[in-house]
């Protein structure tokens, strides 16, 4: 099951980075993927351009966050969510249900990747932009098993 996290308006580094650290917290999700508008190259010195830090490992954010989506294990999730981001998020935020993650490799994966199709992680699929490098547009943070 995944949930969007909509907040009301864009959120700055700072904001974003406190955010999925309190979401780290919820061991019942699986998977989060932080989207939004791109940010400009590092050379332009944007003040949202850095690296934040999420569960001790450094993360360097490429996009204004918009949207947070959630790979979570069961509904009951949905209100720690609600709770985290009512702290976190103050301006406002709706939270919605439904299929926001690929599961599947696609058509589009093959073309990409070529050969290489097998050796994308499971947990990878769906969680980038099929038009950038792999290593460019995602970091996986692994939880403590």
């Amino acid at each position: 099951m995944d949930i969007e996290i909509f907040p009301h308006r864009l959120l700055g580094a700072d904001t974003t980075e406190k955010l999925l650290n309190n979401l780290e917290d919820i061991d019942s999700i699986k998977r989060m993927v932080i989207h939004g508008q791109r940010l400009p190259p590092a050379s332009a010195k944007h003040p949202d351009r850095r690296t934040i830090m999420v569960k001790g490992q450094e993360v360097d954010l490429q996009v204004k966050t918009g949207r947070i989506l959630l790979e979570i294990e069961n509904e009951s999730t949905i209100e720690d969510v609600r709770m985290v981001c009512e702290q976190s998020l103050p301006f406002g935020f709706n939270v919605h249900i439904g299929t926001f993650i690929r599961y599947q490799k696609t058509v589009t994966d093959e073309i990409k990747y070529g050969n290489d199709l097998e050796n994308i992680p499971t947990e990878m699929v769906g969680l980038t932009d099929q038009n950038a490098l792999l290593s460019e547009r995602a970091t996986i943070i692994k939880k403590n098993q």
